[in-house]
């Protein structure tokens, strides 16, 4: 029997949005929101049991954040089936980032952390 390698199998795409109408660029605050789908090209259902982020602002300040699930929910995704959600963040400064994993349990309990590549957060126009 062939073990599978769980984490390469659970694909994670972002997309971001500075979102204008929520900032206060005067008062240093920048509402970014991102939507990220997730996708599990495994052979067995997973569920998405726990998030864990870094956030990086343009002044190198971070901050972690871990917690339950997303948005409340803690899905369980089907083989070859996708889910979906959109989160955001506020930044102190126009520019940063954020990376982290999610920790995903298979059917047998087994679990493992599904990484999150780092992506960008930034205003329009503000890296050339």
């Amino acid at each position: 029997m062939q073990i599978e390698n769980l984490e390469e199998n659970i694909q994670i795409q972002v997309e971001t949005n500075y979102l204008a109408e929520q900032s206060d660029p005067d008062s240093k605050r920048f509402v970014f929101s991102y939507h990220i789908t997730i996708t599990n090209h495994s052979d067995q259902p997973v569920q998405l049991i726990s998030r864990r982020w870094l956030i990086v602002d343009g002044n190198e300040h971070s901050q972690e954040v871990e917690g339950e699930g997303v948005v409340g929910e803690q899905p369980i995704i089907a083989p070859e089936d996708s889910y979906s959600y959109t989160s955001g963040t506020v930044l102190a400064t126009n520019v940063g980032s954020m990376q982290g994993h999610y920790e995903m349990r298979c059917d047998d309990g087994e679990t493992f952390n599904a990484p999150i590549n780092p992506f960008t957060l930034a205003t329009p126009n503000a890296l050339h």
